[in-house]
């Protein structure tokens, strides 16, 4: 995965070139900190239905550009792996440039995963890099995004040596944050998720469509979050969102979370 990490960091040098020599034209940096009842990425458990922490730092410019790091403990490399692999943590790299004109606003950048680890010969590397574009109104947004390398190590059982066999997968999100007062919010999400090239050892395929419904209650300096996710993932026996503890990983659940702003 050099060549996405090397178009990040391209991409962050461009977008900031001008921050450097800009001395009148200062950022901000914030950092966040959340505790989860469970790590939901895309309607998928990624901590086998166990709590995670998370948290992160983003740098934000006047003119627009920004960038971030964001991470959380996972499981699901280390449970697929049946004892051979050791990744429990993701690290997101992020950066782009947003701009609003009125009620409409875009943004658009590159993200990359990465999964510090141990993998044995031949294990095909989650690392991913996706391209996005998103579209606000209101409080409506919708955004794509786009991989540009295999994404997160999905590959089909009959054919495994492809390490490119999910390139050009996508996932749409739209989704609706409605303020009722200054400290209190609905939130809802659709979500759709296409993975090029991977299927279930029984031939399913791994796309799937996931929501999200909640409500985010701001209090004593914290965002308290209660959500319900569901998908329709094939997670049967055999089947792509099948754990190796033979879970469903995109069985609908309540998700509970604390966050704070630093």
């Amino acid at each position: 995965m050099k060549y996405p990490m090397k178009s990040l960091i391209l991409v962050l040098t461009i977008l900031f070139a001008g921050v450097i020599h800009a001395e009148e034209a200062k950022g901000t940096l914030t950092g966040n900190v959340s505790l989860a009842s469970e790590y939901l990425y895309r309607g998928i458990a990624q901590t086998n239905h166990k709590p995670a922490v998370q948290g992160g730092f983003d740098f934000g410019h006047p003119s627009g550009a920004y960038a971030g790091v964001w991470g959380s403990n996972i499981s699901w490399l280390s449970d697929a792996g049946a004892g051979r692999v050791s990744a429990p943590v993701e690290l997101d790299l992020y950066g782009g440039y947003k701009a609003a004109l009125g009620d409409l606003s875009y943004d658009v950048g590159g993200l990359y995963y990465y999964y510090p680890g141990n993998y044995p010969d031949g294990w095909v590397s989650p690392n991913t890099f996706e391209a996005y574009l998103g579209l606000g109104y209101k409080f409506l947004s919708l955004k794509t995004f786009y991989a540009l390398t295999n994404l997160f190590g999905a590959t089909d059982p009959a054919d495994p040596t492809r390490k490119a066999a999910s390139r050009g997968s996508y996932y749409l999100d739209l989704s609706a944050t409605y303020p009722l007062s200054e400290s209190l919010k609905l939130l809802s999400h659709v979500g759709y998720q296409s993975v090029e090239g991977a299927r279930g050892s029984d031939g399913s395929t791994a796309n799937y469509t996931d929501y999200k419904l909640g409500a985010t209650k701001d209090a004593l300096g914290m965002t308290l979050g209660l959500f319900y996710s569901g998908s329709n993932a094939k997670g049967g026996s055999g089947q792509f969102y099948r754990s190796a503890f033979d879970k469903d990983l995109g069985a609908g659940c309540v998700q509970l979370t604390l966050s704070k702003t630093l």
